[in-house]
């Protein structure tokens, strides 16, 4: 009887457990931190085991969503955007199409797929957001943000990995009326709206953050940054942050009352202290040559890793005082990633290198050439399971970098 009783308790632990596994944008907390140990700490010249590679995605910049089964990821082929899920031997499960995508410059899926709850949701350069059972594709809603929230487009389409919190998904339609919305994650029916500041949206992905008890959405739009309540939709504060094409594709990072966000085309970030009950917020310091497009940055203690947004500098700065710690001619610049105490960096030139940080510079210890796929090196790498997930463009690759 005891033998059977914890059997039937261990069969209802898994299935929670995979009812709540979530699959997104940058790694659990959004930061480009993978919680992952026992990896190389270099690779081999030629770089590391290639297990697998898909080659027939079509355009999209976008990332793997991978969970403990499935590998899933999105593609345009025409017209038409695709999700396509894979098992962990890269065997093609299901491919489906969803709706419209962008075509036009720089054409491809702009999002990376969100998994929660066995559901997945993905929101489309041309305004669509989706939601689909993650078995098998099939689409259980879908919302015209355009015809129900006065999205308005922008230059290079409209861009956002979808943020959750408990019952609720997070966008930014960038309307006058509706500039950022929460919807259920299971009906898609409408729970807040927020004018915002009325700015269109500007490709930024959304963090969630914890301050003094409060839930927090950060996000950034057209010229600001917006601080709004999770829960209820109210706007707490907003910082001035405008740049010269619009575009704030970096996810804010909050850390103990502190908000650091960072632009592009010479902006570069600004660290902003919030009051203690979340209303206000007050600048701290400036720094203008850590200014990543949209390639991220990794903070690591106090110190702040990153690329800039021309050539091949890559930068650290103190997360204190902004002052600039390394400035480094490495890779082009591209995107940054963590795991195991090293840095991932996927340059616009197609190359992958691994960088030891602890002491005062990047430390390159290897780089290899991406070898399939076409166009931009823009999607972020993704490590689970002791494997490195890389897209460029039309293909997916991954690597085997578990240490022996």
């Amino acid at each position: 009887m005891f033998k059977k009783l914890t059997l039937l308790l261990a069969i209802i632990f898994s299935i929670q457990v995979f009812a709540q596994e979530v699959a997104q944008w940058r790694g659990n907390t959004r930061d480009g931190i993978y919680n992952e140990t026992g990896l190389l700490k270099s690779w081999p010249d030629d770089g590391p085991e290639l297990l697998w590679h898909f080659d027939g995605l079509g355009n999209g910049h976008t990332s793997a969503a991978v969970t403990s089964d499935v590998v899933y990821t999105s593609g345009t082929q025409g017209d038409f955007g695709y999700i396509f899920a894979f098992d962990h031997d890269g065997k093609l499960l299901w491919k489906v199409k969803y709706g419209e995508e962008w075509i036009e410059s720089y054409p491809g899926v702009r999002s990376t797929p969100l998994v929660y709850d066995n559901k997945l949701y993905i929101m489309s350069g041309m305004g669509g957001l989706y939601c689909m059972d993650a078995k098998d594709g099939k689409i259980i809603w879908q919302i015209n943000l355009v015809a129900d929230y006065g999205c308005r487009n922008i230059k290079w389409g409209v861009t956002e990995n979808l943020a959750f919190l408990g019952d609720k998904i997070f966008c930014t339609p960038g309307g006058e009326e509706h500039n950022v919305i929460a919807l259920n994650k299971d009906s898609g029916e409408l729970i807040w709206t927020s004018k915002g500041k009325g700015e269109i949206s500007a490709y930024c992905s959304p963090q969630i953050a914890m301050h003094n008890g409060m839930e927090m959405l950060i996000t950034q739009t057209e010229k600001s940054v917006l601080g709004l309540d999770a829960l209820t939709g109210e706007l707490m504060w907003t910082a001035d942050q405008p740049n010269k094409w619009s575009v704030h594709a970096n996810t804010p990072y909050y850390r103990d009352g502190f908000v650091y966000c960072v632009s592009g085309y010479g902006k570069g970030g600004v660290m902003l202290k919030l009051s203690d009950d979340g209303r206000s917020a007050e600048e701290v310091w400036r720094n203008e040559t850590l200014d990543g497009r949209m390639g991220g940055f990794i903070v690591l203690g106090d110190k702040i890793w990153g690329p800039g947004d021309k050539g091949v500098k890559w930068y650290c700065l103190d997360w204190n005082t902004g002052e600039e710690l390394v400035v480094e001619s490495l890779i082009k610049k591209g995107n940054i990633t963590y795991a195991d105490g090293m840095l991932y960096l996927y340059g616009e030139d197609g190359k992958v290198a691994l960088s030891d940080p602890t002491g005062s510079s990047y430390n390159i210890i290897s780089q290899f050439s991406v070898p399939y796929g076409e166009d931009q090196h823009w999607a972020f790498p993704v490590i689970y399971d002791k494997k490195l997930y890389v897209r460029h463009g039309t293909s997916l690759m991954v690597y085997d970098i578990a240490a022996e």
